[in-house]
Order: structure tokens, then sequence, then C-alpha cells
């Protein structure tokens, strides 16, 4: 089993103090003496979440160019081929007084029909530019250009809720997405969808967002790697008592079920995110003392946790 966990310590300070008591993961702690750091800052492109995960999978690429798209292609059955992919969102920029944010797309509600009618709208956009658009699911459509081909793109992870000009791709081969990108927007704006939308007081869909781009690569689905991220929505959207009573919930479930598999002496892993780095933790063999009382030292999750 290896728990993959996003989201684990957001740097707000009020996440800090939210921290809820997390007994589970408190007596875990001292049995994974084996710890692996990925360092790092709240600036890169990829999270350390999705670095962690593919480390797990064994997929290549720098950051910002992790080809996620080509890798749920194939996973849905789409034959990915040796085209570069990358993933296109259906998004809500808010225009406040001093920045443009990008809205949790989850508050969109879209559903199937109106998502596909909406890449129904944009297509020809993108075919006359000799680009390809598959619909994969309401919040997520695949794109095939050859221009993708290690693209660095920023994760929504990482813009969800902020300014969005900083995370805007800025590679020579990105001009033609954020061209397209505006183009999305001025069609988007009087499209009767939203016309309909804003007439019942909803979220429009204004733009879109691109991220996960690259050529398809071989990876291995490692039995028993899960990734639990009940603790997102509540991070993303800062609703700090909702992520506590979600770390609360999952310390004492997956954390409580890993626990126990490192007490029986099984193969066990922990990866614990932050917004800066990941740290993944393995039972290391005890000195014989440690064997007569039953661990090492131990360690308080809000120590460990400050290091993300």
């Amino acid at each position: 089993m290896h728990l993959v966990v996003p989201f684990a310590a957001p740097l707000a300070p009020a996440a800090r103090q939210a921290l809820p008591p997390l007994p589970a993961l408190e007596a875990l702690l001292p049995r994974l003496g084996q710890r692996t750091a990925d360092a790092g800052d709240e600036w890169s492109l990829s999270p350390p979440h999705e670095r962690a995960l593919a480390r797990a999978l064994g997929l290549a690429g720098g950051d910002g160019a992790l080809p996620w798209a080509a890798l749920e292609a194939a996973r849905r059955g789409v034959d990915p081929g040796d085209r570069a992919w990358g993933l296109l969102t259906p998004v809500h920029l808010h225009l406040g007084t001093e920045q443009v944010s990008l809205l949790d797309p989850a508050a969109l509600a879209l559903d199937d029909a109106t998502s596909r009618a909406l890449l129904a709208a944009v297509e020809d956009l993108f075919t006359s530019e000799g680009a390809a658009l598959v619909w994969l699911d309401a919040t997520r459509w695949l794109v095939a250009h050859e221009s993708l081909h290690e693209l660095p793109t920023a994760s929504l992870d990482r813009v969800i809720g902020r300014h969005v000009d900083r995370w805007l791709p800025d590679a020579p081969q990105a001009r033609l997405w954020r061209r397209l990108q505006n183009e999305v927007q001025m069609l988007l704006y009087t499209h009767p969808i939203n016309a309909e939308r804003e007439a019942q007081g909803r979220l429009t869909v204004n733009s879109v967002w691109l991220s996960g781009c690259g050529r398809r690569q071989r990876v291995a689905e490692p039995p028993g790697l899960a990734v639990d991220d009940r603790l997102r929505g509540p991070a993303l959207a800062e609703d700090w008592p909702a992520w506590a009573d979600a770390w609360r919930a999952l310390d004492a479930g997956p954390i409580a079920a890993l626990g126990d598999a490192v007490r029986r002496g099984e193969p066990a892993a922990l990866t614990l995110c932050g917004e800066r780095a990941a740290l993944r933790l393995e039972p290391a063999p005890r000195r014989f003392w440690q064997r007569l009382t039953g661990g090492g030292a131990a360690t308080r999750p809000a120590a460990v946790l400050e290091t993300l």
C-alpha cells in the first residue's frame, strides 16, 4: 500500500492553526524511519503531489511538463499514438478590481450535455490550427497538437483562486495557445449557453485552462497506489474547518489502515504533500533496542507537516 495525500499542509497560517489532533498519524510516524524528501517552492508549475504521483508511476518530465493528458487518454480508451496532448478544462475567470482569478471548475457544476455543447462551439478555433479536440468528461477535454510536446504549463491546483497572469505559459510555442485562449474567451462571451446561465444567476464558462502537456509515456501502475484527495477541495476553498474535518476522517480511515499494515510487517509507504514539498515515509529496519521498545522516538504530525 502506498498512500499519497495532497494538500496535507497548506501554507496559510489559518491552516496550520486548524490542524486537528491526528492520533493514527502520530502513532504511525515513529515506525516510518526511512524518509525521502522532494523539496521545492510554492511557485513550481507542478505541485508536490503531482511530482510524487509521477515518480510512483515512473512518469518523466520537467516542471509543468508531466504528460497527464496523454496518460489519461490511454486510460480512457483514446489512442494517444505519437501525438502530443494537453488537458483543456472549461473554467470561469473572475475579473476583480486588481486581478483576474480562476475559480474552481467544480463550482460550474457542468453536466455532460452542456460541456459537449461548449466543446462543439469552440472546436473550429482549434481544428483551424491543426489541433484535434476530444471530449473526455464534463470538466476535461483533450487536445492534440505537435506544439504541446514538452510545453510547460501550470497545474490547475496551482492556479485555482489565484491571479492567473503569473501562471500563463510563456514558452515560445505557447503563443498559439494564448491566442486560442483569447479567441475562446471572445466566442464564449456571447454564447447562448452563457447568456442562459447568467440569467439563472450561475457562473458562466468564459475560458479554458491548458495543462498536462506532452507525449504518451509507458508507465507502471504499481499495485496498492492510492491518492486520497479529500483535503483538496477544502484547501482550495480555504475552508479550514472543513479541511480539519477531512483530516480527521483521513486519519481515522486510510492512515489508520496504513498503520495496521505497517504493524503487520506489510510493504507500505505514505507520501505527505504540501504546497512546496513532498515527503515519502516508509518503514526502516529497526535496531534491536527499538524492536524491544516497540519503536523509535515519537514524532509529532505538526512538526512533520511544517516541513512541507
